[in-house]
Parts: C-alpha cells; sequence; structure tokens
C-alpha cells in the first residue's frame, strides 16, 4: 500500500489512505453507510462516512426517507476530503435531484477514482431514487464514475435495454463505456441472471471488449440484505488498497463468496428471511 509521509512537528507520519462512502443510513445496520464501513473495516481499509439520507428500514423493507439538504451533504464530503487523503470514493443512495448536482459538481474535481452502486431500489423492491432524479444520475453524475456496479434492473435502466442473457448484459455494458468514456469498468452481477444454474457468474467488462470472469457456486442464503452495497464496496476497499481492477474484481466476489457462505445458517434478523449480512465472519 502506498503509505505517504507527512511531517508534523518534527514528527514523521504514515498517512493512511482514505476510501469515502457517500450513501444511505441503514438504523438496522445492513445495508447502506453501516455495510460499507462494515466492508471496509473487514478487508483492512479506513472508511470515512458521508450520509446522504436518512431512513427507517429493516429486513422488512423501507418505510421512510429523508435526504438531507445537498449543502450539508457537500459540508461532510468537503470535511473529510480536507482532512483525509481521499484516494477513493464509493457511492451508494443519493436519494434526489439536488444531491446528485452536489455530487457531480464535487467529483469533477476529485482525483482519485469512483466506484458507484446506483442503489434504485431496495432488495425488497422499495424505490430509493424519485423519478425526477433519474436524468440527472445519466446527464450528470455517471460522466464523473469510474467504475459501475448496477444489479441487473439497474443496468437495463441506464442503459435503457432489456436484458435476459449474459451477452444481453455485456452488450449494454460495452454501450455505457462507449458512451461514458471515462469508465474504466462496468461490473456485471450475474447473481439474477440464470437463476436456475448451480453456478454465478459476474464479468467485469473493461473498454476495448476485455471480459474477465468471476465465477462461484451459487449459495442459498436467505440473509443477504446489503449485498449490493457490500459487494461495491469490497471493490473499491481493494482498489483502495492499490490491487489493478481485475485483482480487486476477483478479490471482491470471494469476499462475498465467504461472508454469504459463512452466514447460511446465521442471522441477527428475527425474521424468517433477508436479515443482513454477517461482515466479521469473513
Amino acid at each position: 500500500m502506498n503509505i505517504r509521509e507527512s511531517l508534523n512537528i518534527g514528527v514523521f507520519l504514515l498517512i493512511q489512505p482514505t476510501l469515502l462512502s457517500i450513501a444511505g443510513s441503514d438504523p438496522s445496520g445492513g445495508a447502506g453507510i453501516q455495510a460499507d464501513l462494515k466492508t471496509m473495516t473487514a478487508i483492512g481499509v479506513y472508511g470515512a462516512a458521508a450520509i446522504t439520507c436518512l431512513t427507517v428500514q429493516n429486513s422488512g423493507g423501507v418505510q421512510e426517507i429523508k435526504p438531507l439538504t445537498a449543502g450539508f451533504v457537500q459540508a461532510q464530503i468537503r470535511a473529510v476530503l480536507e482532512d483525509h487523503d481521499v484516494t477513493h470514493i464509493k457511492i451508494g443512495m443519493t436519494g434526489n435531484a439536488e444531491i446528485l448536482h452536489c455530487l457531480a459538481n464535487l467529483l469533477h474535481s476529485f482525483a482519485g477514482e469512483v466506484v458507484y452502486d446506483p442503489v434504485l431500489a431496495s432488495t425488497t423492491g422499495d424505490p430509493l431514487l424519485k423519478a425526477d432524479a433519474l436524468s440527472v444520475l445519466k446527464e450528470k453524475l455517471l460522466p464523473e464514475v469510474s467504475y459501475l456496479t448496477p444489479n441487473i434492473s439497474e443496468l437495463q435502466f441506464i442503459s435503457n435495454k432489456s436484458i435476459t442473457t449474459r451477452g444481453d448484459a455485456i452488450d449494454c455494458a460495452r454501450l455505457l463505456l462507449n458512451k461514458y468514456p471515462q469508465m474504466k469498468a462496468i461490473v456485471v452481477k450475474g447473481g439474477h441472471l440464470e437463476e436456475s444454474k448451480t453456478n454465478i457468474c459476474d464479468f467485469l467488462v473493461q473498454p476495448g471488449e476485455i471480459i474477465s470472469e468471476s465465477k462461484r457456486r451459487r449459495i442459498r442464503n436467505p440473509n443477504l440484505h446489503g449485498t449490493g452495497c457490500t459487494y461495491s464496496s469490497a471493490l473499491a476497499s481493494y482498489l483502495c488498497l492499490e490491487n489493478d481492477v481485475v485483482t480487486a474484481f476477483k478479490l471482491a466476489g470471494e469476499y462475498m463468496d465467504r461472508i454469504i457462505t459463512a452466514g447460511q445458517n446465521k442471522s441477527s434478523a428475527t425474521s424468517i428471511s433477508n436479515g443482513p449480512l454477517l461482515h466479521f465472519l469473513a
């Protein structure tokens, strides 16, 4: 890892790179900022957080969302950027058009890499972004993103294409890479494709038709609250540790495999299904 030296009152300090998560807060601890910070800590990265939205949610779904003001979100981000060596930013739930505009403006001058998990709905199907913000997402935020980690429904929406096969998903990723030339790669997650198959295959699609695969056994775990947040945070964490994107992609898949496997027979929720991942088991 690239640890930078700093002179402070005559003492050399080793400055630890920071990964900043910009996302919503989940009081149940399964998704959003809470899942991001747990993932970063488990992998060994220092995580900071700027909250975009407060939510009322648990394993049963999202009951209420309160976006913070764009100015307050901006102030949180600036406070971290002024005090930490932020090399990577991970973005999750954004909430509304005003926050998206704010993020796009801030990211335009950010020199590091940005991993964006375009959270449009929760695992239980609850919408997490207002309809009037969708065009802002496409026109303002996506041009500032380095890596995109959508699920299949999000990839369909952003590309405006129907997806039924792996080939369709890869074609949509290529379409977006051509539309947004600053993007370095798109992760095509295969969990919701060909669900009857015993294996899951994720794809890392890079410009120039470069495709890497991450194939894993499909694990039947009813407690998967926060998987999207966790996956994108794992990718961002391994990138922050100075891995190349192919290595980070494969390590993120292996991390997901470990925590989903380890939590097959454990849950911190009293509901029958959709409890949170248990990040500490990895």
